[in-house]
């Protein structure tokens, strides 16, 4: 039988079946390991070279590696905004990659994975990056985790340069740093040393590269403790990697291993961390009944060359809303209910995962709105049709492009793109140009995955569908290049 043939109530229904099949089992513990700018080449099963990533292979090889998985924004803070809450990022006000000196971060009145699952009694434990909001209100023990160590923001968010020379203040007076003409480099000599928290408190300063070296061990090293220390109640483990983001760092254990150079070497790093996490299931009996989800927060910084990941061949990087910059490869297992040896082609979202543990850990869902759908049944095998129709490209609050199962419609807009100057080399930046998309472009995605062939002369009613759907968008969310506030939009956290 085409699976595609049958229709909607009996989708339904096998749904159905497979949720009912989930009632019968204990609550499961839930571990989310979220990388830092990695790309969608990095790992062994997606084609790196240079080094190898054995334990998150068999990840994949045990549950279903998800190929058409995208995050909710191509940069930091938005993308785990979307991760934590099931949103996009603009609906809760939360853009870019917030810095030491901003003073908003993620409201108090929005619901993260963790205080969803708090609900049902779980222990909810974060060991990484945060990048969230790093005043005391916006931290991860107001917002429903019972542990946090880690860094409130990206590691190269310190007085330091990238070639680990300390910075001092020179172009711009102190008293007005968030000027609108400085970037990210004329702000670095303004932000504080690094602060490493444990709980709400800063236990110490991260005032060197090299002393970013223990981050990786750190976090296993914590995060394999809280799993002991919670093997007899169901828990949530959240081990948001500082790495591979740069400044990058590794630990003597790893260095000089890859044929890849630091970049290798921290992959095989991380790749030891999820060993580890596995390990540690398997040992206390606890693989069977825990969903195990790995992927990363956008693709890779091309800009900085040898010190940066590869998109495998998809347009372009982080930042921009080409799929080099949207689309990672996301691996779920969960050994006692997800087959095995799976590929899911469908098209899904980071912002899913929330829905979907709400479904398979029996919460209800917030009473406010959220952009994500329930994909159990399709994660399951129960059907290979996914519940999600459209897929929005937001960069801030900018709609930049939609896509559906097949076709990407990518609309007028500035970008910065990496592919026409020489990358940067041993962890400092190369150069970037401006481009602009001047008019409407659609990709055949099933056939250009690389978005290089524009064809919306050829299929003008794609392009009529995708138009009303981004209108539809535009009115729910905004959009920023139409001057378009949305009316579903809420206010983001602001410091008290």
């Amino acid at each position: 039988m085409n699976i595609r043939n049958i229709s909607p109530l009996c989708v339904g229904l096998l749904a159905y079946v497979s949720q009912q099949s989930l009632a019968a089992t204990s609550s499961p513990n839930i571990v989310i390991i979220f990388l830092d700018d990695m790309g969608y080449g990095d790992l062994s099963i997606t084609g790196a070279k240079g080094y190898k990533t054995p334990n998150i292979d068999r990840l994949a090889h045990e549950g279903v590696l998800c190929t058409q998985f995208y995050i909710a924004q191509a940069v930091s803070s938005a993308s785990r905004a979307g991760l934590l809450t099931g949103c996009y990022p603009n609906r809760i006000g939360i853009k870019g990659a917030l810095n030491p000196l901003s003073d908003v971060g993620i409201s108090d009145q929005e619901i993260t994975i963790a205080e969803l699952l708090k609900q049902k009694n779980y222990a909810c434990g974060i060991f990484g990056k945060w990048h969230l909001g790093d005043y005391l209100q916006f931290l991860p023990l107001q917002h429903g985790f019972d542990e946090y160590l880690g860094l409130p923001y990206s590691n190269d968010m310190m007085p330091v340069g990238y070639d680990g020379i300390p910075l001092t203040p020179r172009q711009y007076d102190a008293s007005t740093p968030q000027s609108l003409q400085m970037t990210f480099e004329d702000r670095k000599p303004y932000f504080p040393p690094l602060p490493l928290i444990d709980g709400n408190e800063k236990v110490k300063y991260l005032n060197t590269l090299e002393d970013q070296s223990q981050l990786t061990t750190l976090y296993t090293e914590r995060a394999v403790s809280f799993i002991r220390k919670n093997r007899n109640k169901p828990f949530f483990l959240y081990l948001p990697h500082t790495m591979p983001h740069v400044p990058l760092a590794v630990s003597p254990k790893f260095a000089g291993k890859s044929e890849l150079g630091l970049y290798g070497d921290v992959m095989m790093e991380i790749d030891w961390s999820v060993g580890q996490i596995l390990e540690t299931l398997k040992e206390l009996k606890l693989d069977e009944n825990t969903l195990v989800i790995f992927t990363s927060d956008n693709g890779p910084a091309l800009k900085f060359g040898d010190h940066a990941g590869s998109a495998g061949g998809l347009r372009e990087g982080k930042s921009t809303a080409w799929d080099g910059g949207h689309r990672l490869p996301c691996i779920m297992r969960w050994k006692s209910k997800i087959k095995e040896g799976q590929i899911c082609n469908q098209l899904i979202s980071a912002i899913d995962i929330f829905p979907t543990i709400a479904s398979i850990c029996d919460v209800p869902l917030p009473p406010h709105k959220i952009d994500g759908i329930n994909i159990w049944s399709l994660m399951s095998g129960a059907t290979e049709i996914s519940p999600r129709r459209y897929y929005y490209y937001f960069e801030g609050f900018s709609l930049k492009a939609v896509r559906n199962e097949r076709w990407k419609l990518v609309f007028p807009h500035n970008y910065v793109s990496y592919e026409e100057d020489s990358p940067g080399k041993d962890g400092l930046m190369g150069k970037t140009s401006s481009k602009k998309v001047k008019e409407i472009e659609l990709y055949d995605l099933r056939r250009d995955p690389g978005e290089r062939y524009d064809v919306k002369n050829l299929f003008p009613d794609i392009v009529a569908e995708l138009t009303k759907v981004a209108e539809e968008a535009r009115d729910d969310l905004g959009d920023a290049l139409t001057s378009r506030e949305g009316r579903g939009c809420r206010p983001v956290g602001r410091l008290e």
